[in-house]
């Protein structure tokens, strides 16, 4: 399967100690198998970086699936939440599981505001589950967490 990474750099070599923490499904290597969707994500990148964006192309045999510990989300759900929530709120970035690959939706980009207004009150987790699902429909991406799981990607 193809995936592909939205960036302003072409990555040779990944180094999951680059890797942001406290994102959707920890530290991790995002990818998704949607150019358009990469694409969108390197030009944001590149107008706030004033840099070019870069598509990283990789290839992905998906019989490999089977030999990782691989968790799935197909949708947003209850589950999802609390997973990209402990995430997104853990005080030392730390990846809160112990899968080789994550799958499953993107959040809202606005996602940190949801959490304060959960945080403080404001929201029942059933409204921030709704607000902080991706504006524009649900789009879905893989998230390569551990350095076994990295080095199966080749860079086309």
């Amino acid at each position: 399967m193809r995936l592909y990474h939205g960036s302003t750099i072409d990555i040779q070599h990944i180094d999951l100690a680059k890797s942001r923490p406290n994102k959707d499904f920890g530290r991790a290597f995002y990818l998704s198998d949607d150019h358009q969707q990469a694409l969108e994500l390197a030009q944001f990148r590149a107008e706030f970086e004033e840099a070019v964006p870069v598509v990283n192309i990789y290839d992905f045999d998906e019989k490999l699936f089977s030999k990782f510990r691989y968790k799935r989300f197909e949708g947003y759900t209850e589950e999802w939440a609390h997973f990209v929530y402990d995430h997104r709120t853990e005080p030392h970035g730390l990846t809160l599981h112990d899968y080789d690959i994550v799958y499953g939706p993107i959040a809202n980009d606005r996602i940190g505001a949801q959490i304060t207004r959960f945080k403080q009150g404001y929201i029942t987790f059933d409204e921030f589950l709704r607000r902080i699902q991706y504006i524009k429909g649900i789009t879905f991406q893989y998230a390569f967490c551990t350095q076994q799981a990295v080095d199966n990607l080749i860079k086309l």
